[in-house]
């Protein structure tokens, strides 16, 4: 074994060959890409860009009017152009994006960023959306007072005025 001549990563470029990986990657996101003028169908895409996780995740998000396109409510088979807008609800959270490259095929997620620009509002803050009245693990089952506490604390008191509503 001659000292050097073992396999490091590095192929003298000093990089290590990330430039490569980023054309290659460039270059698989040119042939994931419809020919010229073509479109792309709204489902597709947006797994294409990782907006969501699967294709059909996507499909029922189209189907359940939580995708819009340029305002309207689309089906899965509807097609994006360049420079469509796109508002996708997904897990709570609205994003808002235009269409800057239509591609068909997933790629790296830096590519991916490259095909979008993002118009999402920034997400709430973490303590924002810290959910009321949560136990300590290993705490044990809660007491009637506890409970009562719990429904307080999310404004289900008994609206009838009954025994667990709140008195004035």
């Amino acid at each position: 074994m001659a000292s050097g001549t073992q396999g490091n990563g590095d192929d003298g470029t000093g990089a290590g060959g990330s430039d490569a990986a980023v054309a290659d990657a460039k270059a698989a996101a040119k042939a994931a890409a419809p020919p010229t003028g073509e479109t792309v169908r709204v489902d597709s895409w947006i797994w294409s860009v990782r907006l969501v996780k699967t294709r059909s995740m996507g499909a029922t998000a189209c189907r359940g009017g939580h995708v819009r396109v340029n305002g309207e409510r689309v089906k899965p088979a509807h097609t994006v152009r360049v420079g469509d807008e796109v508002r996708l609800r997904h897990d709570g959270r609205e994003r808002v994006v235009v269409v800057k490259r239509v591609i068909r095929k997933r790629v790296g997620a830096a590519v991916a960023a490259e095909c979008l620009v993002d118009n999402s509002p920034p997400p709430p803050p973490r303590e924002a959306v810290a959910p009321a009245g949560v136990r300590d693990r290993g705490t044990g089952r809660p007491t009637k007072r506890d409970r009562r506490e719990l429904e307080r604390l999310r404004g289900l008191g008994a609206p009838d005025g009954g025994p667990g509503a709140p008195t004035s």
